[in-house]
């Protein structure tokens, strides 16, 4: 009974007022205004949206234009703004079909002119950006389209010579012929050195007959498999005369031209999944399916009619190498959607942020703004800082991709690895960020955020685990320490230079203007990373000298190898984003990026425990990072709209909690 009259005073409370025992007056109802009334644009948006894309704004923009133009792509009013979105009421089955009916929308708009038949940095480019445009939309169109083209067609521009272009580029640009590609595995995913699908040679008929020896050999998560596809690349073991020549791969028609699948293939629906449904994921069993010996991809390899094996590349650990050049155009396409991912989440929550307020920090005054509130500008702007960055960082990796060479190969493999793992985990971070600070809004699928979650949830384990890549990452670095001093030579690679200089010397007490300088910043990532290599080459060695394969070394070394694995890919986005900084001419866009740069650098000193783990910095060199990092916040807050609406999204491709979410949301609303 006391407990009830105590709970009974304190409702009291909360509605009379103490001193004069009279009812609160009620507030007037809230109402939206669009920040652009109160934010100041203090640089040219234009010019930093050219920063950021880097290349083809004007195609990019064209298909933004396609898309919003088709029903096909779902636009919805929600108050007085249009939104395309994708209608995830649909069932499974559903989605996939209008995914491919957008597919054939954008086929007729001459969307894929050029993908595969034109050559040249240019037209690459141009495909890297309409497929990024494709991923704003919806992942699973996008991911639909690459497998399509980036790994089927991929694999036969790469692996094929003339006779599988002259057959295969032009029908796979004109979607006569509908591509898979079959290389993960029920039991081997990340391992595909391992795969049990089994390829032998019949001299008598000059056929392959390839063969699903076990159910752990069945091909698993083959996007395009289920419904879709007419032909797959099969990647294989492959026997000549009892011989295992390793992974080799081969053409193989699995449907005919009525959507029938071929005799002894059978296939299955891997299900429903927590995101890109309306991609048909498949799993494929080959039942000693006879091809001709024509289908196998013969530019690493080939075999004679008579049944020989040739190869100019005798070491089976190059061809392998060789085998998996499709992944790197597939890691390359992942980290730049990841960014463009994590950009929409931001864009929607930082709007979001500008016009919604909670709570009044004193009597009688209005409630104040959510990115008013220091700790919300902490959640944040950092992670906007951090995408900034790594669109540089995706913007380089595209370059030396459509730029390669065979000496720059193992480069853009290290690279591809660390970008697509680091930036794949960021977009995630950044989503889960974003969805939290739109509260209960976040939720909504029509508000993108929670539901992009799920949707590109998947990055972090296609195209190689983000662990094991990070894992490559570090075995590479091992290898140009190892050599440069079995050698005595300078580093040179991987951007490595900075380890023939003296070490770098963090000073004991950091000054405001020291931790802003990109110098002292630089300066501290490459004393990371250098140290850590040094740290894992040694502990490598050591257990190497107690006995330990350099394989088991390796493994049991992996804390060390995941730390130097993060090092040097701060680092190296680092450095991008600071010569990116160096090409902005003089003024307050300049200004800007250098706000986000120390961002960027500061927020990674202040997160990796390796800092202070291993002495790099002191506890109170630690506490004036910290600090430094609340006093950007404040500095980045006045540009924070100026900086979303740089990412150059239009606003039907974003959602409508970032406009007007109390009309959007009104009764009016309801039966639009």
């Amino acid at each position: 009974m006391d407990r009830a009259l105590e709970r009974t005073k304190i409702l009291s409370n909360h509605l009379v007022q103490s001193s004069s025992r009279q009812i609160l007056s009620t507030n007037a109802c809230l109402s939206y205004s669009p920040p652009e009334l109160a934010e100041v644009f203090d640089f040219d948006v234009k010019e930093m949206r050219q920063l950021l894309d880097g290349h083809n704004l004007q195609d990019r923009d064209w298909l933004f234009n396609i898309i919003m133009q088709s029903r096909l792509f779902n636009p919805t009013k929600r108050g007085e703004k249009v939104f395309v979105t994708p209608d995830y009421n649909q069932t499974k089955e559903m989605q996939r079909e209008i995914t491919v009916k957008r597919i054939d929308y954008l086929l007729e708009r001459g969307v894929f002119q050029g993908w595969l038949t034109e050559k040249g940095s240019q037209a690459e480019l141009k495909k890297i950006a309409l497929q990024e445009v494709t991923a704003i939309f919806d992942h699973s169109l996008s991911i639909k389209i690459g497998v399509h083209f980036f790994l089927w067609g991929g694999a036969i521009l790469f692996f094929g010579t003339k006779r599988h272009h002259d057959k295969w580029l032009r029908d796979t640009e004109n979607y006569v012929v509908k591509g898979c590609f079959a290389m993960t595995e029920l039991g081997h995913g990340s391992n595909v050195r391992g795969i049990e699908t089994v390829t032998r040679y019949d001299s008598n008929t000059g056929e392959f007959v390839i063969n699903t020896p076990c159910e752990s050999a069945q091909k698993y998560w083959i996007g395009g498999a289920a419904n879709h596809a007419t032909h797959t690349i099969v990647f294989s073991q492959l026997e000549i005369d009892g011989k295992n020549q390793g992974v080799h791969a081969f053409i193989c028609q699995i449907r005919d031209a009525d959507g029938n699948v071929c005799p002894n293939i059978r296939i299955a629906d891997c299900g429903h999944k927590i995101g890109l449904n309306g991609v048909d994921n498949g799993r494929i069993w080959f039942d000693n399916v006879r091809i001709p010996r024509e289908n196998l991809l013969n530019s690493v390899a080939d075999v004679t009619p008579d049944g020989k094996y040739l190869s100019s590349i005798k070491d089976p650990d190059q061809r392998f190498a060789a085998f998996l050049a499709p992944l790197t155009s597939g890691r390359v396409t992942i980290a730049s959607s990841a960014v463009y991912s994590a950009k929409v989440g931001l864009a929607i929550a930082i709007r979001y942020s500008l016009s919604r307020r909670a709570f009044s920090l004193k009597p009688n005054e209005p409630e104040v703004l959510l990115l008013d509130y220091p700790n919300h500008q902490r959640r944040l702007l950092p992670l906007l800082a951090k995408t900034y960055a790594m669109s540089s960082a995706a913007n380089y990796l595209k370059m030396i991709y459509v730029n390669r060479t065979p000496q720059s190969n193992k480069t853009i493999h290290v690279v591809s690895s660390a970008f697509k793992a680091i930036l794949s985990w960021h977009n995630m971070r950044t989503l889960q960020e974003c969805r939290e600070a739109c509260g209960g809004q976040g939720l909504k699928t029509e508000n993108h955020i929670g539901h992009f979650k799920g949707e590109f949830d998947v990055q972090s384990t296609f195209e190689g685990d983000n662990n094991v890549l990070m894992q490559q990452v570090s075995k590479a670095l091992h290898s140009e320490y190892i050599a440069a001093q079995r050698k005595n030579t300078p580093f040179q690679g991987f951007g490595l230079e900075h380890m023939n200089k003296p070490c770098p010397v963090i000073p004991s007490q950091l000054t405001s203007s020291k931790l802003r300088s990109s110098q002292f910043q630089m300066d501290a990532f490459c004393l990371r990373e250098r140290d850590l290599l040094s740290r894992f080459v040694s502990e490598v060695s050591q257990l190497q000298a107690k006995g330990e394969t350099k394989e088991i070394a390796f493994v049991q070394s992996y804390q060390l190898a995941e730390d130097l694995g993060r090092a040097f890919s701060d680092r190296t986005i680092l450095q991008i984003f600071i010569e990116a900084e160096a090409t902005v001419s003089s003024g307050s866009l300049k200004n800007v990026v250098g706000l986000l740069r120390s961002m960027y650098a500061l927020i990674c000193l202040e997160e990796d425990a390796t800092f202070l783990r291993y002495g790099y910095l002191s506890m109170d060199n630690a506490a004036a990072v910290r600090k430094e990092v609340m006093q950007l916040c404040s500095e980045l807050r006045p540009h924070a709209l100026a900086l979303v609406s740089s990412f150059g999204v239009p606003d039907a491709f974003l959602s409508p909690i970032a406009f007007d979410w109390i009309d959007a949301n009104s009764w009016s609303s309801v039966h639009q």
